[in-house]
């Protein structure tokens, strides 16, 4: 879902500090400003230690910060703690829930705490799971399980919806899952999503802005697609030719940054281009022109990955 112009989540000036194991203090959370608009799922992504679950649950009102402010729908997460917490949804790992109650007695508690709740057997429906509403946590695959955390998060029909790593330690398929159902309460349900991930896909499926985030700072903030934009290099055109290139000529082209022979799965030409729609075209017209003949060709565009790797020099999984 698009997010609207009204502003759900606000963080300004945010810092937090830790005593240092060695003495001295460690800022986990490091000047981070941003904000969050009504009815968009919104993406921390950075590796761990980077600051993004600090930060979560500053918001959330988990922790206090060091310095600066944040506030949901409005409500200070500090001095409104109690009246935010009513009206947003915490996904909490499965090892926090009561391990001798069932997903529908988990869900009938956590809904006593609220002014309104939804009833288990609506919410269990929601995420596939109520046929096992007389099971235990520990009974349920890692899919099932990381599910009924979203779903448990949803008891208080909450405006907004927090998610820490919500598909860490899934298989492919149930992460494909976990996927379907976030775009569920944002698109059919209308909830704002504010998520962290250290998955670029995930970020980049899910998400419509990003928060890269780095050693408790934002380096850059946008939609995936903004930020792989701002690459010199947005897009790679590999392509297969049979006789001479003229790499001078190919150089030239409109958008060209780098031209490099490969060996890349059947290709060996590359090109580096700033945007494909703007080279392709000349790219055709310059092989027919000079008579070279292409026999295959393919776009590929940048990832977060890409993104990542030149705003902090290195990977997100180093």
């Amino acid at each position: 879902m698009i997010g609207s112009d009204e502003v759900t989540v606000e963080v300004s000036g945010l810092v937090k500090e830790f005593p240092a194991p060695g003495g001295g203090t460690l800022r986990a959370v490091d000047g981070v400003s941003f904000e969050v608009h009504r009815g968009e799922v919104f993406g921390f992504l950075g590796p761990n230690g980077a600051g993004k679950t600090t930060t979560l649950e500053i918001i959330e009102g988990l922790q206090e910060p060091t310095s600066g402010t944040a506030s949901v729908l409005g409500l200070d997460s500090v001095h409104d703690r109690e009246r935010m917490k009513a009206r947003i949804g915490v996904q909490l790992q499965a090892g926090a829930y009561f391990r001798y109650l069932t997903l529908e007695e988990i869900l009938d508690l956590f809904g006593s705490f609220y002014p309104k709740a939804l009833p288990p057997a609506e919410l269990l429906e929601k995420v596939g799971l109520l046929d096992k509403r007389r099971a235990l946590v520990g009974e349920l695959s890692g899919g099932q399980a990381q599910r009924f955390s979203i779903v448990a998060a949803m008891v208080n029909d909450p405006e907004v919806v927090f998610l820490d790593e919500p598909t860490t330690g899934l298989d492919p398929q149930a992460r494909r899952n976990l996927w379907d159902l976030v775009e569920f309460i944002n698109r059919q349900e209308g909830k704002t999503v504010v998520m962290t991930t250290h998955y670029m896909e995930e970020a980049q499926v899910l998400c419509d802005r990003v928060a890269i985030i780095d050693h408790g700072r934002i380096q850059a903030l946008d939609t995936p697609l903004g930020l792989v934009r701002r690459l010199p290099s947005a897009y790679r055109i590999v392509f297969q030719a049979s006789g001479g290139v003229d790499e001078a000529a190919l150089a030239r082209l409109p958008g060209v940054r780098r031209v490099t022979p490969v060996q890349l799965n059947g290709f060996n030409w590359e090109l580096a281009v700033r945007r494909a729609a703007e080279t392709l075209p000349a790219f055709v017209e310059w092989s027919e022109s000079n008579g070279v003949k292409v026999e295959d060709v393919q776009v590929i565009p940048a990832t977060l990955e890409d993104v990542f790797l030149t705003l902090t020099g290195h990977t997100l999984r180093e």
